[in-house]
Order: C-alpha cells, then structure tokens, then sequence
C-alpha cells in the first residue's frame, strides 16, 4: 500500500495548485492583461526592453520580432517616451496535428520616465534585427561636467 496520495487526471494535485495559487498572486500584483501575453494565449503582447544611459544619450532597446516599423509609433508626451503598436497573430491552417501557440501577439504600450536633462528635439529611432532602439540626446546643461580644481 502506498503512501503517497495519488490524484486522478482530472484532480488538482499540490503542485497544480501550488502554481495556481502563485499565477493568481502575480496576477493581483502586476494585473492580468499585462501578463496573458507572457504565457501565449493571445491577449496581450509585452515587448521586453532594455534602458541604459550614457554620458550624451539615454538609449532603449525593445525587443519587437516579427514586426515592421510601420506598426510601431513612438511618442514624447512631456516627460514620458511612449512606444506602442501591435503584433500581429499569424494565421496558419494545417489539416493534422497538434497545434501550440506560445508566441505572444497583440497591442501594447510602454510608457517610460525620461531622465533630467533628456532632449525631446534630439531623438532618433533604427530598427534592426527585429530590435527596436531609440536614442534620446541629452541637453548640454545636463551632462556631466569635470570641474578642475586649482591650487592656490
């Protein structure tokens, strides 16, 4: 006789429900909308970014695969860059099998503080490889000076 529980098919189990309970908890925290697009059932589509800054410019970089740049429009609306657009799905019709969509589709907004001192008059957007980059020049008082310091 075991003595391990055994559920059925149909039954959640502790990790079943262990997971459950920690989808539900991230969900209360970050949302739902913004989270449906991560696991690929088609709501929601959230592009991964990175923002750095140099001396002269802040650059952020967007993953966007599978997209074109007449989808995406990027906007400085007062202290904020906004990047929206929308993926499209792929429609495909096979005859057999199995079919599994993982890859996320749909509109989406990022809305990001500028830094102090960012420049909305010196902005340039490439995209290349399906990555998209912005640039943002900063203003002349907001880089950083070197002050020497003299001896007296």
């Amino acid at each position: 006789m075991s003595l391990l529980p055994v559920w059925r098919r149909d039954e959640k189990g502790p990790v079943s429900t262990f997971q459950s309970e920690m989808n539900r908890l991230v969900e209360d925290f970050f949302g739902r909308p913004l989270l449906r697009g991560f696991w690929g059932d088609g709501d929601r589509f959230l592009p991964a970014m990175d923002v750095r800054e140099t001396e002269d410019k802040v650059i952020i970089e967007a993953e966007l695969p599978g997209m074109e740049p007449k989808d995406v429009d990027i906007k400085i609306e007062g202290d904020s860059l906004v990047i929206s657009g929308e993926r499209k799905q792929e429609k495909e019709q096979k005859t057999k099998g199995y079919h599994r969509i993982e890859r996320a589709f749909g509109r989406f907004q990022r809305e990001l503080e500028l830094p102090y001192g960012s420049d909305p008059n010196k902005v340039d957007a490439t995209y290349t490889n399906g990555v998209l980059t912005i640039e943002i020049g900063k203003k002349e008082e907001a880089k950083k000076k070197t002050i020497q310091v003299k001896v007296k």
